[in-house]
Order: structure tokens, then C-alpha cells, then sequence
């Protein structure tokens, strides 16, 4: 009797699938290898391979894309390609800030997940020869109503401020937002920000030959195998819960151990090279080293400190066991290193040495089991140019006249808009981030003059007059019906933010959050993003110093709304001049710059009450927005600002409620309506900053804006204990508004009621007491 042949998948089923698939490297990428390495890998190779060859570590999908970007300039120290950009800031210091996700791990275990991502952008300033002074923290999540997010908020918040809080970094900035594509899939981006000696700058790199490989730090286990590397280049099923075991864990009393021992290494001169292991470990380190220096490495197994026994080849190489630091030293300096090391209490083991033959070679008691050329880890890892294709277009919401609302949405259209203003302040993507900041220590180190409650964060630089602006940004509403323009607006939005306190904006780092490239849609997105990331960062006549990109950012089958997450530094050369965006004094005169343009999709407001279904997203002129930022770095300059504040989520009404609820005072505003009320108020068309002078410095300002081609409208006054905002002119009534909207002519609310729906908004969304 013949037996009848088992179906494929059947077989599949049964049989295990070979090595290299279930490592997440495809047929051809297994090809790839064969053909680099002129015959077939063996295990352990192809385990390094696959973490080296993962979208996090290769960015196989990106590169191409990422090559089209500005990245140089006249104050670049070092670009992309560094752990970390440097750029520097006169009197021979540099800024070192770079911006990092971490993403996946965060969403299988949220604390760990997020203290090690805070962990690991910190190692890579430090690596580079800067002191960290400030952590900053962009974190996204899904429905704030659902268990799921609550637990997720709490838990990333928690470790956020759980590692840098005993590291001794304060966390000054970031972001919050929840939006329904990030339910399955948050995001969690960390910035970082150092300030070095340009002289004391380190590069990851291993150029002479006979010179010894040093590990030191925390000693080598299985948690983290795979982490970084594997969890952040798949997308996730139902099986997450499982992945646990590969997230990393952190010590951030070691991680501050590990800074001050790595930069007196640094600046007793004791190095040659410095690269922090983070994803795919000790091949990652050894591999980029080596290949940066054109060199090659052995590794020495038997040498590397362990805390758990029986560890197979592999687990040692692509372990992440966090604060670890891989240093290329000159074997004449390597019993002073030791000694730094042993001094701060940290295991130290010298593991191999620097080779001419530009292979990266392991070995185990003296017997070679993989021999792998650097380059082909690293520089010549595969590339992958993917299908983009455009989605299919759909209207993005329902029109107003159709609108079901839903619990928490805002009052309906022709009520007062006062109402809508405390709906806005009390949304949980608008309101008081006191909550989530209040958890963070905002000021050990003694240099942070503003902190995270107040737009930009401010930190002075010891010893000078200058200090460093940084915030991050990201636009992922309008990110979704045009992902161009969702970068675009990102990065002006960000420079904006910097500008407003007088900074002049120095280099952008980005983190680039996208789902499955593999999807050609997915792949679209990501590349209209970079698109429009460098269209803005040419405009604006700044470089893109580093970041990161995040692929299969999806869950049960979704992908998150594409965010192109944006981080920006800025300078300030006498920290006493900086602007801030509370309102200053009664009396003063409140002023808009720049203009309006027409739309509502991509904000709040249309997010919560509808957009009708030819509506687009306000573009964004980055040649006034250019203008704007020169003239607002002018007039701090010349002293002519009492307050700056940019009009972004929640419109104008939200932008003067802010400066008003900072300051604690009033202010009596008129506005002349060319258009809707709604888009008035509540549209947020980018390039526009409210503004407040003394009176009698009003015609200075005044004369400066035309010099720069920037429109200012004197508004109102500052004063009271109301919020004022009287509608005039052609659509004041509401009657004439295009959709059959209709609002009232004012908003005219306290502030202790303002202040009540504001503050109270966060921690109601999440379920706390209020």
C-alpha cells in the first residue's frame, strides 16, 4: 500500500523549521551569508548573523533612506554612524544627544522595557565621552480608559523615572499622547543629552593591532538574549507574554557606577576606543569596533565574566545583559584600567585582542568556533530596498452634520466654545503632564532652569553663561492622513519649541516609528517620512545627527499611526535672556505671530468632534517658519519678549489658556475670524507663536517682525483672573461658519475653572483620583 505524501504544511507543522528561520533570518538572507562567508555558517554563526542582520541592529530596510538626509555641518563633531551626534558649542565644549526607542520591550514588560531603554541611551552619551545631564521621555499608548494602557503607563512611567532617578540623570522633558493605533504597540522613545570637552571626545573604534579588548561592568547572563535585537525587528501576536525572558533587566546603581568609571577612563587618556553593549551584545561591540578601525577581533569566551553557569556559545555573544562597556586599550595602559575599574567597584576581564585580518574570530579554550569577516556583520550587512505603495485614500472621519458622539467627546457644535476649551484642556493628549512629571526628579545635578512642565527644557552649562534648550516632538495624527507632512510638522513643531526661548536650534536626532516595511504601504509611510524629515532639516539649515528607526511597530494585525518622533537641542548663549511661555505681567500686550491657515484635520479637536470629508491637514510653510524662529531668536536677543508660546495641540484657545495657567493670571484677547471660529480657536496651523511685550517696547517688536517678514497682531492684554476671547469680524456669530457649526462669540471662562479641567484631566483619564 502506498503512503500518501504529507501536505507541506503539514510537514511544517511536524518538522522543526531550519536553524536560520527560527533565528528570523529569510532564505535569501541566508544565501547572503553563504556568499559572504564562501561556504556555510555554523550555528553559532548563524546566531550572530541573525541578531546583527535584525532591522535593529542592520536597518536592512532603511539605510538607503536614511543615506538621504542632511547630516553635515559646521559645528558637527560627529554624525550618524557615532553612538551619539556631537556638535559643538564654542569655547571647546560640545552637546552629545541622541534619541532611541524601545518600543517592543517596553510592551512585554513595561518597567524593564523602559529603565533599560533610559539605561542604554545614557551609555551611549557617555560612550562617547560627554556627561549626561538630562534624560527626556516620548511615550505613547493606546485607549487611557482600557487596563491594558493603565497598567502600561504606570509600569514605563515607573521605570523611566525608577533608573534615572538612582542613576542621578533628571528626567526634564518629553511627551505623553494616546491615540488607538497604540493599544497593542506602544511607543517609548528616551533622549538623551551629555556635555563633553571636544577634546575628551571617543569614537567606538579599534584601529591598531595588538591592542587589548577589555570588558567591564556588570557580568554576563541569559536575560536580554535577543532582546533588543529580535524583539524590535518582528511584529507581535498573541503570544507576547511569552517574550518576557528576552527583555533585558537594569541596574541603575551599576549604570552610574559605569559612567564615572568610564569617563575617568576617558579623560586620564587611557583609551584608545569605547563602544557600550547594548543589542546583540558582545558581537555587536567586537563587530563595529573592529569594522570602523578596518581591523579584526578575537573574543576569548573563557574570559568573559559570567553569573550563570552553563551558558552556550551563542548566549554569550548576543546576551544584552545591560551596563557592560567593551574598551579597546594599548597593553601598557591595560593594569591602570583595571585598576579605575576595580577602584569603582567593577568587574573588569581583558577578552581578546585587536587583529589585522578584519575577521571578527571566537574562540573557547583555545578552539575557533566562528570566524566571521567585521564588514559583513556590520557595513555590508544586507540591504533591502522594499515595495512602497501608497494606501488607498478614505475620507477620515465623518462629517460634522453626521457626527454620533461618543462618551468624553466634546459638546456638540453651536454651544458655548468656552466648553469645548475646558473639554480640550481636560483631554488626556492636552492636559497638566504634572501626574506623569511629578514622578520624575527633575533637578538632581543642580544645572535644569526649566524643567518638564513648561514647553522646552532649559539646563545651564557650569562654569558659563550658556545653556542647552532641548523637547522632543512628534505628529502622529496628522502623521496619518499624510505621513510627509506628519515630519514636516514634527520637526517644526520641535525647532519651534526650541526658538520660542531664544535658542538658536543646533541638529535634530530622530526615532522613526513604523510598521511592517515588509507591507508595502508600511514601507510608504516610512519613506515619505524621511522624505519630508529632510525637506524640513534642509529648509530649517540644520543636520540630522543620529537616531534610530523602529520597524514592525504592529499588533494582531495593526500597525501604530506613523510617527516620525523628533528631538532637537538648542543653544543659549546668556542663560539670564531666555524667554519663557508663561505670561509675564499684568498690563502687557498679547500679540500673534504669523498666520493662520485653514483646516482641521490632524488636531485635537477634529480628533474628538469629527472633520468634514474633504478636509486636509494645514500645510506647513518652512520658509515662514524659518523666519519666525530668526525672529524669535532676535528678539530674546534684544530683550523685546516678556513670554513665547507656540500654537500646537488645541489651537490658539489652548496656547493662551497655557500661558495663562502658567502664570496664574488672566488676559483679555480679541480676535478678527476670517474663517470658522473652530479652525480660529481650535485649528492648529503650525507657525504661529503667541507672543506678550511691555507697551512700551511694542513698536520695537513690531518693526523687528516686518524686518523678517513675520505677521504680528496685537490681540489683547494680559490681566485678571478670566480668560477673555472676543470673536469679531466676518464669522463671529457662528452663523456664517461653512459646515453648520455654529459657536458662540466668546470664550469667557475663570481660571480656577480652567485650572480644575487641566489638571484634573491625566489623572481622570487614567483612573486615579482627582
Amino acid at each position: 500500500m502506498r503512503v500518501a505524501e504529507r501536505p507541506a504544511a503539514l510537514a511544517e507543522a511536524i518538522e522543526p523549521a531550519p536553524l536560520h528561520r527560527q533565528l528570523g533570518l529569510t532564505d535569501p538572507e541566508r544565501d547572503a551569508i553563504v556568499d559572504r562567508l564562501g561556504r556555510d555558517p555554523n550555528d553559532l554563526e548563524l546566531a550572530m548573523f541573525s541578531v546583527m542582520w535584525s532591522e535593529h541592529c542592520s536597518y536592512k530596510s532603511s539605510r538607503h533612506l536614511l543615506r538621504t538626509l542632511p547630516t553635515g555641518g559646521a559645528r558637527v563633531v560627529a554624525g550618524p554612524g557615532e553612538n551619539a551626534g556631537v556638535v559643538s558649542i564654542g569655547d571647546g565644549l560640545a552637546v552629545c544627544f541622541k534619541l532611541e526607542s524601545h518600543n517592543h520591550p517596553s510592551a512585554v514588560e513595561p518597567y524593564q522595557g523602559a529603565a533599560t531603554g533610559v539605561g542604554g541611551i545614557l551609555r551611549d552619551i557617555f560612550t562617547m565621552g560627554a556627561r549626561p545631564i538630562a534624560v527626556l521621555d516620548a511615550l505613547r499608548f493606546g485607549d487611557p480608559a482600557t487596563a491594558r494602557t493603565r497598567r502600561l503607563v504606570r509600569g514605563v512611567v515607573q521605570g523611566v523615572g525608577g533608573y534615572g532617578n538612582c542613576v542621578g540623570v533628571p528626567t526634564v522633558g518629553g511627551e505623553l499622547a494616546f491615540h488607538p493605533s497604540y493599544e497593542g504597540n506602544p511607543l517609548v522613545n528616551v533622549m538623551a543629552v551629555g556635555v563633553l570637552e571636544e577634546r575628551h571626545l571617543t569614537r567606538a573604534v579599534a584601529r591598531r593591532p595588538t591592542d587589548v579588548v577589555v570588558l567591564f561592568g556588570s557580568a554576563t547572563g541569559r536575560d536580554g538574549i535577543g532582546g533588543a535585537s529580535v524583539l524590535a525587528s518582528a511584529t507581535f501576536g498573541a503570544q507576547e507574554t511569552g517574550k518576557r525572558p528576552t527583555v533585558q533587566v537594569g541596574d541603575p546603581f551599576a549604570g552610574k557606577l559605569l559612567i564615572e568609571a568610564s569617563l575617568e577612563l576617558i579623560e586620564r587618556g587611557l583609551l584608545e576606543g569605547l563602544q557600550d553593549l547594548g543589542a546583540a551584545g558582545i558581537t555587536c561591540a567586537a563587530s563595529e569596533t573592529a569594522d570602523r578601525g578596518g581591523t579584526g577581533m578575537i573574543i576569548d569566551l573563557d574570559a568573559v565574566p559570567r553569573r550563570e553557569p552553563g551558558m552556550a556559545p551563542f548566549e554569550v555573544m548576543i546576551s544584552e545583559s545591560q551596563e557592560r562597556m567593551l574598551a579597546i586599550v594599548r597593553p601598557q595602559r591595560v593594569p591602570d584600567v583595571l585598576g579605575v575599574c576595580e577602584r569603582w567597584g567593577l568587574p573588569a576581564a581583558i577578552i581578546g585582542r585587536v587583529t589585522d585580518d578584519g575577521d571578527v574570530t571566537v574562540v573557547d579554550r583555545g578552539e575557533e568556533l566562528a570566524r566571521i569577516p567585521a564588514r559583513a556583520l556590520t557595513s555590508d550587512a544586507i540591504v533591502h530596498v522594499r515595495e512602497a505603495r501608497a494606501p488607498a485614500r478614505s475620507r477620515p472621519a465623518p462629517a460634522p452634520d453626521a457626527l454620533q458622539l461618543t462618551h468624553g467627546s466634546l459638546p456638540e457644535r453651536g454651544m458655548d466654545p468656552g466648553a469645548v476649551l475646558l473639554a480640550l484642556l481636560g483631554d488626556p493628549n492636552l492636559a497638566s503632564r504634572a501626574w506623569i512629571t511629578t514622578r520624575y526628579d527633575q533637578t538632581v545635578g543642580t544645572d535644569t532652569v526649566e524643567g518638564a512642565q513648561h514647553g522646552a527644557a532649559i539646563l545651564r552649562i557650569k562654569g558659563t553663561r550658556k545653556a542647552l534648550v532641548m523637547a522632543t516632538d512628534a505628529d502622529h495624527r496628522v502623521g496619518l492622513l499624510d505621513p510627509y507632512l506628519g515630519a514636516v510638522s514634527a520637526v517644526a513643531e520641535c525647532t519651534r519649541n526650541v526658538a520660542i526661548t531664544g535658542a538658536r536650534p543646533l541638529g535634530v536626532t530622530d526615532c522613526l516609528d513604523y510598521g511592517d516595511p515588509e507591507r508595502p504601504e508600511a514601507f510608504w509611510q516610512l519613506s515619505e517620512a524621511v522624505r519630508g524629515l529632510g525637506d524640513a532639516c534642509r529648509a530649517l539649515e540644520l543636520p540630522v545627527t543620529g537616531g534610530n528607526v523602529s520597524l514592525y511597530n504592529e499588533s494582531a494585525g495593526r500597525a501604530i499611526a506613523p510617527t516620525a518622533q523628533i528631538g532637537v537641542v538648542g543653544l543659549l548663549d546668556d542663560v539670564e535672556a531666555r524667554v519663557g511661555p508663561a505670561f509675564a505681567g499684568a498690563g502687557d500686550a498679547v500679540g500673534l505671530l504669523g498666520e493662520l491657515v485653514p483646516g482641521l484635520a490632524g488636531s485635537v479637536y477634529a480628533e474628538r468632534a469629527g472633520a468634514a470629508p474633504d478636509d486636509r491637514p494645514p500645510g506647513v510653510g518652512l520658509a515662514g517658519e524659518l523666519a519666525l524662529q530668526r525672529l524669535l531668536i532676535a528678539a530674546a536677543e534684544q530683550g523685546l519678549l516678556r513670554s513665547a508660546q507656540d500654537v500646537s495641540g488645541g489651537g490658539l484657545a489652548v496656547a493662551l489658556a497655557e500661558c495663562c495657567l502658567w502664570a496664574d493670571v488672566g488676559a483679555d484677547v480679541q480676535l478678527s475670524v476670517g474663517s470658522a471660529p473652530a479652525v480660529e480657536l481650535f485649528g492648529e496651523s503650525a507657525g504661529r507663536v503667541v507672543v506678550s511685550a511691555v507697551p512700551a517696547r511694542w513698536s520695537d517688536l513690531a518693526t523687528l517682525a516686518r524686518a523678517h517678514g513675520v505677521p504680528l497682531r496685537r490681540i489683547g492684554e494680559v490681566g485678571g483672573e478670566r480668560l477673555r476671547i472676543r470673536l469679531v469680524g466676518e464669522g463671529a456669530t457662528g452663523a456664517a461658519e461653512e459646515r453648520g457649526a455654529r459657536v458662540a462669540d466668546e470664550v469667557d471662562q475663570p481660571l480656577s475653572v480652567l485650572r480644575h479641567a487641566w489638571e484634573s484631566g491625566l489623572p481622570r483619564a487614567l483612573g486615579e483620583e482627582v
